[in-house]
C-alpha cells in the first residue's frame, strides 16, 4: 500500500525536526502514462530512508540517489526521466511515459 501525501509530509516534517537531512521529490509534470499522477511525493533522509513513491523501479532509485546529492549542496533539481517502449520495463515505466521530478531539500 503506498502511503498518502498527509503520511509522507508528516514524516518529513517529523524527520527533519528530529535533526535529519530531509529532500522532498515531487512529481510535477507526467506525459503519456507514467506509474505515478502529478503531486505525489517521495521523502528521503540523508541516511537513504525514504517514504513514499514518484514512479518505481530504477527512476525511484535514481530519484533517491539524486535526493542525497540535492540534501548535501541544497541546490533543488528537475529531473526528467522518459523512455522509449522497449527500453521502458528496465527503467520503471512499464507503459513508455515521462515524467518530470522536482527535488528539493526541507531546511
Amino acid at each position: 500500500m503506498l502511503s498518502t501525501d498527509t503520511d509522507i509530509l508528516t514524516t518529513a516534517e517529523a524527520w527533519r525536526r528530529g535533526g535529519r537531512a530531509v529532500a522532498l521529490a515531487t512529481v510535477i509534470e507526467t506525459w503519456g502514462s507514467a506509474p505515478r499522477p502529478v503531486g505525489s511525493h517521495l521523502v528521503v533522509d540523508g541516511d537513504g530512508n525514504f517514504l513514499g513513491s514518484v514512479s518505481g523501479g530504477c527512476v525511484e532509485g535514481d530519484v533517491i540517489t539524486e535526493a542525497a546529492d540535492v540534501i548535501e549542496a541544497g541546490t533543488p533539481r528537475v529531473l526528467e526521466f522518459g523512455v522509449a517502449d522497449e527500453t521502458a520495463w528496465r527503467a520503471g515505466l512499464s507503459c513508455g511515459g515521462r515524467i518530470r521530478v522536482f527535488v528539493e531539500r526541507i531546511d
